[in-house]
């Protein structure tokens, strides 16, 4: 049954976490109990309500999750949210019933007492739940078959829900048919669609989670809440009147079978008179109105003197038990209501020493709450005392049942003050105890802190590095310290959350002393933790500076290997033919393009090693990583110095091949042309016959003079075209960055003799024969 409600409560609170995320603008939780152990969402969500920027630690260590969770109930704390027996250790821990507990006092603030503090305040009430129920009264006060007189079954069948929002919108459905025609989980199921639908309403319930025998009361709570808030929230006197006089439902729980068990075996040990020799035998009285018990164990008889004797008030303590108190002397004192209240006191008191007897070692929890149990019941106590003195000072009894009651308010009193003393004995070996146990986590702590204080300096001490690999070891070694801070935490938590305890014969010093040493403790671990992050982070930054520098060196070092193989594999000399030459040209106009694009990689290597070592801070690392790039520029250099050196190899060999081819054609042309020119001179020296008409010598020509000429001018262009090739090729450039053109200056006046033989052919040419060319 627990579990069904806890899957439920999980379940509901979830949706609602949801839709106030969804207000929010933040994303949707899957787990209410895993989500939240980081203690980041939960402050994400209050946040939202308080309207503040609250700071997250983003770290994934369980300190981190920690620091967040005690964030936000500060925050809690701070807003007047009730925090009762939760700590940041059971939210970390996933801590099912404590976590949804902190999420309904989440809910109980911020949900319905905001939602309903102002009509609170007009009704001058303070008890939300009356209110609310009274509404939920007061609007279906029409509806024949429904009767909320809780929050927890009368809702079940699904009526309740549907009236409620009918009554403030009948608009919206029929409600004959929806009461006369459909199922429970049909009526639910309409209920929340029409909220959502038409109210804007989230459906944080499932129709088969309610419609059981025992709903749960704060997941229904909850979604009342909500329609209270979109509808009208007129509340009268009279229906809050009506709900305080509603009858109690009566239910059994685990602590009343507890007591029924004591009660019983109360009854064994309880006689129907005083001990024998005490008291006379009481005659029989006019009707069996009571019984009278007393403890066989011991009989004790009051003085004369003490029979007027009245209780001091202070047994009237808690109240929860003034109100019990009040309730017995509101109706007419009589022997059955002081013996009921008689054996229901008598009854805690035999199991309460029984208990106290029963403890073995002395626990502060234990101790704690038979205290605080003495605590709750001491208005009881005193209640049953003070009964008894109105019933003997009415003056309606016997002698014998006055004696009877002085007996057994004497037997009350004494042993419930044994029983007080007994406990404070025990509590004050409680206090030895505990500040014992005090000093000794406090004892430890320090130690703690000294030998840690002293790893963090021998860390601190010892250099980064040298290697990537040394780098990592350092990590995984910081690793450790934080596992170990976070077993530390919990002891530091237990500090944190403990009871105080002062020996009172110090004085003001002794607690001046022991708050200077929390204070110190509390600074020391906190610097260490301060400490350890700072730690981490700037290990972290290294550890990916130094990573990033090794995977570039790497790259860089097979290139470099790479080009290098290429280099030592072109050839520079012996080749067979120009076609080979121009490959081998290729080839190295190719690397030197390599080569420049790959220069600014050095530049970057540089510089990622001056980020690396500004964040080391290591000679030997320095040292080493300064060896390696000066390695690569070392290589670098020779790279590039072969570069040049192959390329001024096979540049001179193409230089000379067409120097030569160059030479031979000129010579060939000169004499070609040379010859032309005697040829044509000689011609021209002859008697030639009279020429013919004008327009005949323009158009006829020697064919075979023409022939010649458009030979020569042939070879012009071609020439021309192996000059543009060589000023377009590499080693032009390669020339004109040297400044050696000596060879190509050669080259061109060879090219420019021939152009002047041809042009000088031309002219000559155009003298002879007087024509237009």
């Amino acid at each position: 049954m627990e579990d069904e409600r806890e899957d439920v409560q999980k379940k509901t609170f979830t949706k609602w976490v949801n839709a106030q995320f969804a207000k929010f603008g933040r994303h949707y939780i899957e787990d209410l109990f895993n989500d939240f152990r980081d203690g980041r969402r939960l402050l994400e969500l209050l946040e939202g309500f308080t309207g503040q920027k609250l700071a997250k630690e983003k770290g994934s260590t369980r300190v981190h999750a920690l620091n967040n969770v005690n964030k936000a109930l500060q925050v809690l704390q701070k807003n007047n949210v009730d925090l009762v027996n939760i700590g940041s250790t059971d939210i970390v821990d996933g801590n099912h019933k404590l976590t949804l507990g902190l999420i309904w006092n989440i809910i109980l603030h911020w949900q319905v007492k905001d939602v309903m503090k102002n009509i609170m305040a007009g009704l001058q009430q303070t008890n939300s739940e009356k209110i609310l129920l009274s509404w939920v009264r007061q609007s279906t006060r029409n509806y024949p078959q429904v009767n909320v007189i809780n929050f927890t079954t009368s809702w079940s069948d699904g009526l309740a829900f549907n009236a409620l929002i009918h009554s403030h919108r009948p608009d919206l459905f029929d409600w004959n048919s929806v009461a006369c025609q459909q199922s429970a989980v049909q009526r639910l199921d309409h209920a929340f669609n029409t909220a959502k639908r038409h109210l804007g309403i989230e459906k944080l319930l499932d129709p088969e989670d309610i419609a059981t025998a025992y709903p749960d009361k704060k997941s229904i709570l909850m979604y009342v809440t909500s329609l209270f808030q979109v509808l009208p929230q007129h509340v009268t006197i009279e229906a809050i009147q009506e709900v305080e006089t509603l009858p109690r439902q009566s239910k059994v729980t685990r602590e009343e079978h507890i007591q029924l068990r004591h009660q019983q075996r109360f009854s064994e040990q309880i006689t129907v008179s005083v001990a024998q020799g005490h008291v006379h035998t009481p005659s029989p009285p006019p009707k069996p109105r009571f019984k009278s018990y007393a403890y066989t164990q011991a009989a004790y008889v009051m003085s004369p003197d003490q029979k007027g004797r009245q209780f001091p008030p202070q047994y009237l303590d808690t109240p929860e038990d003034r109100s019990f108190g009040s309730s017995l002397m509101e109706v007419e004192v009589d022997l059955d209501s002081y013996q009921t209240a008689l054996e229901e006191v008598l009854t805690w008191l035999l199991s309460t020493e029984d208990a106290l007897q029963a403890q073995g070692d002395i626990s502060s929890d234990v101790e704690e709450g038979f205290m605080m149990e003495l605590t709750a019941h001491q208005g009881r106590v005193g209640n049953v005392l003070q009964v008894g003195s109105q019933l003997i000072t009415v003056g309606k009894l016997s002698d014998d049942e006055e004696n009877e009651i002085q007996e057994q308010m004497n037997l009350l009193n004494s042993r419930w003050e044994s029983l007080r003393v007994a406990s404070m004995e025990k509590q004050s070996n409680l206090h030895k105890i505990l500040m014992d146990l005090q000093n000794q986590q406090l004892t430890q702590l320090s130690d703690w802190l000294a030998k840690t204080e002293e790893r963090t300096k021998k860390i601190e001490s010892e250099p980064l590095g040298p290697d990537l690999e040394d780098l990592k070891h350092q990590v995984e070694e910081h690793k450790a310290l934080q596992e170990d801070l976070e077993q530390e935490q919990v002891r530091v938590n237990s500090l944190t959350h403990m009871v105080v305890v002062v020996d009172e014969s110090g004085g003001d010093k002794a607690t001046a002393a022991l708050e200077e040493q929390l204070q110190d403790l509390g600074d020391r671990w906190a610097a260490i933790c301060r400490w350890t992050e700072d730690r981490w982070v700037l290990l972290q930054d290294i550890l990916r500076k130094w990573q990033q520098f090794a995977e570039e060196q790497c790259l860089f070092d097979s290139w470099l290997t790479e080009k290098e193989d290429a280099v030592s594999r072109i050839h520079t000399t012996g080749f067979k033919d120009q076609n080979e030459m121009l490959a081998s040209l290729q080839k190295l106009a190719i690397l030197k393009g390599d080569l420049e694009m790959k220069r600014q990689t050095m530049g970057k290597l540089s510089s990622l090693m001056q980020d690396l070592l500004s964040a080391v801070k290591n000679k030997a690392v320095a040292q080493k990583l300064e060896g390696r790039l000066e390695n690569f520029a070392q290589r670098w250099d020779r790279l590039v110095q072969k570069l040049e050196s192959n390329s001024k190899q096979i540049s001179q060999a193409v230089t000379a091949a067409q120097t030569s081819l160059t030479q031979t054609t000129v010579m060939e042309t000169v004499t070609m042309v040379t010859t032309r020119e005697q040829i044509l001179v000689k011609h021209a020296k002859e008697e030639l016959p009279p020429p013919p008409p004008h327009k005949k010598r323009q158009i006829l020509v020697d064919s075979e003079i023409r022939k010649r000429f458009d030979v020569d001018t042939t070879e012009l262009h071609s020439w021309m075209t192996r000059s543009e090739a060589v000023l377009q090729s590499p080693e032009f450039a390669i020339y004109r960055k040297e400044g050696n053109l000596s060879d190509l200056r050669e080259r061109v006046n060879v090219g420019k003799y021939t152009l002047v033989f041809v042009c000088q052919f031309v002219l000559i040419f155009q003298s002879t024969f007087k024509v237009q060319i």
